[in-house]
């Protein structure tokens, strides 16, 4: 019988840094074919402890995934430890991804902050690199300032294939980003204006909780249904299969139900 809570070792293949406190791993892996958008894997490190972290992209072709890890507590400070060739312990993937097939052939606006750029990267990613996936795509990513914008390099990618707006909630305006939070520039987003395209428009918002409830709110005031709005939640995520019962919001388990939920749901998720 497979023991569902027991880790596999990975090696690591290059680390990149992205920002002071957050490092792009690139993990050698086998299971990359059993990944959907929007999932996570538990990341561990023997005698420290785990962390539920979001894939943000994979290659099934060559076998690998990659974590965007922040440096925040006793378990990732471990894992800044770690160089190339050193193996990490992985188990997972868990929880339901975005459901992708629903955004096919339709619009679709992304909107991420922070390190919720992560859980989405691996969806743009596949989309830039076949737009007739989606009939149009637009991206609003908000980050704290300058120096903690993440994935440049894809960003700059992006551009050139889709509408893309960065916002930074505080410094100075330079060319290519606004100054001022995610939901006082909804306006660059041309899709939302198009009255003809609403029915067809999905919506996906990732970010800080707090980000994502007032996103939501902005967003419904341009008639999106709920049904065509989607949230991920990563809410105290530590056993990943519905036993520990951290992650429970009422009778909702995040790591089982989650961490990808519909607005028609996520709304009653009140923590």
């Amino acid at each position: 019988m497979k023991n569902n809570v027991l880790p596999q070792y990975y090696e690591l293949i290059e680390i990149i840094e992205q920002t002071p406190i957050e490092y792009l791993f690139k993990v050698k892996y086998d299971k990359a074919s059993e990944i959907n958008y929007g999932q996570f894997l538990q990341v561990s490190i023997p005698k420290v402890g785990e962390a539920p972290i979001s894939v943000s992209d994979f290659n099934v072709e060559d076998g690998y995934i990659e974590l965007l890890i922040r440096k925040v507590g006793k378990v990732t400070d471990a894992i800044f430890n770690l160089k190339s060739g050193d193996r990490i312990g992985l188990r997972g993937p868990y929880g339901n991804g975005f459901p992708f097939e629903e955004y096919e052939g339709k619009e679709l606006i992304i909107i991420a902050g922070g390190s919720g750029v992560a859980p989405v990267r691996s969806m743009i990613q596949k989309i830039c690199k076949n737009r007739s996936l989606v009939k149009d795509i637009e991206l609003l990513l908000g980050f704290k300032d300058k120096e903690a914008i993440l994935f440049k390099e894809d960003i700059n990618k992006w551009k050139e294939e889709m509408n893309v707006v960065v916002t930074l909630d505080k410094g100075e305006e330079t060319e290519g980003n606004y100054v001022g939070l995610v939901t006082q520039h909804l306006d660059k987003l041309k899709i939302l204006h198009n009255r003809s395209q609403i029915n067809n428009l999905n919506i996906v918002i990732v970010g800080p909780p707090a980000m994502m409830k007032f996103t939501a709110l902005e967003v419904k005031k341009y008639d999106i249904k709920d049904e065509n709005i989607w949230l991920s939640f990563e809410r105290n995520m530590s056993c990943a299969v519905g036993k520990c019962g951290h992650c429970r919001i009422n009778e909702t388990y995040v790591c089982l139900n989650g961490p990808i939920f519909n607005y028609k749901e996520a709304k009653s998720l009140v923590d």
